[in-house]
């Protein structure tokens, strides 16, 4: 979707472009070295919409130089058969990182996946222990879609320190781990959730909004402060006036961008930035395996991964 050219827009495209030049350098001085990374991405049952994330990231991981395979498994396999294989992928050299497509079928718990993945290939950020580590301000493996949200709200050039922060919604993948990451940059930080007795009150003295509930059009213009900075994480499908259906964002940009000083568009903002993260997050993990291998077996060697 073409946007506007209107400054107030923090499209996600360019700065998802910086990020996949900067993993591709990364990704060739690994390889040189004897290194090369690999994204394993494990699908469970056919989902047409989960295709469509695993074609993105794969065409993403190739500008990046990373090799990427997929791995399709049955809707009856058992939530023990997934674990072994994620157990096996664990102890996989050649395997740097290990993505979890969802949704899974219902018999299955995506949390227990997640807890699968050992947390040097967890290359998405959502091991109990990748979360834990943002608190002790470790903050390079954070989940994909907090730390590409984060990372919007840089490029305003705003200074994070002392920056009243607000976030609506706290789920433990986006609305927890960006507190956190931005407690850690010096951010004063609320967060509303729906026990909140008044979210609007909260969001109307915001310099930076972040908003991430799966409500269409929650944020209006009089919630928000004028000059902030409104991220707008929400994916929501909406049936327009002429019964098309379209992706809308939790806020009305409409209204909001002629209050704020910059908006995240949807699609286009966040959702961009994710994937490159995620390629990111690769080229970390990478370097914490390289690391633990040299301190292992006490060489600076090239490893054979083959």
């Amino acid at each position: 979707m073409s946007l506007p050219d209107d400054s107030r827009y923090l499209r996600g495209g360019p700065v998802a472009q910086r990020i996949i030049v900067a993993v591709r350098e990364d990704a060739k001085i690994a390889k040189a070295e004897g290194f090369p990374p690999k994204l394993i991405s494990i699908t469970v049952g056919d989902t047409d919409a989960v295709d469509v994330y695993v074609r993105n990231q794969r065409a993403k991981a190739q500008l990046a130089g990373i090799d990427f395979e997929e791995r399709r498994f049955p809707a009856t396999i058992t939530s023990g058969e997934l674990e072994a294989a994620i157990h096996g992928l664990n102890a996989d050299p050649r395997v740097t990182g290990i993505i979890i497509q969802r949704p899974v079928p219902a018999h299955i718990s995506v949390k227990t996946l997640q807890a699968a993945v050992h947390p040097l290939k967890d290359v998405e950020g959502m091991h109990p222990a990748s979360i834990g580590n943002i608190v002790y301000n470790q903050l390079d493996l954070a989940p994909c879609t907090a730390a590409a949200s984060v990372e919007l709200l840089r490029e305003t050039g705003l200074d994070l320190k002392g920056l009243e922060v607000v976030i609506v919604g706290h789920s433990e993948i986006v609305g927890k781990p960006i507190a956190f990451l931005l407690m850690s940059e010096g951010a004063t930080v609320t967060v509303c959730h729906h026990m909140t007795r008044s979210v609007a009150a909260h969001a109307r003295r915001a310099d930076a909004l972040f908003v991430a509930v799966g409500k269409p059009r929650l944020i209006k213009a009089d919630m928000v402060k004028p000059g902030a900075a409104v991220i707008d994480i929400g994916i929501n499908s909406e049936i327009g006036p002429d019964g098309t259906s379209r992706i809308v964002g939790d806020v009305d940009t409409d209204s909001v961008k002629d209050v704020a000083s910059w908006i995240t568009p949807v699609p286009g903002g966040v959702g961009p930035i994710t994937v490159a993260i995620l390629l990111r997050n690769t080229m970390v993990a990478l370097s914490r395996q390289h690391a633990l291998y040299e301190s292992t077996y006490g060489t600076a060697d090239r490893l054979a991964a083959e």
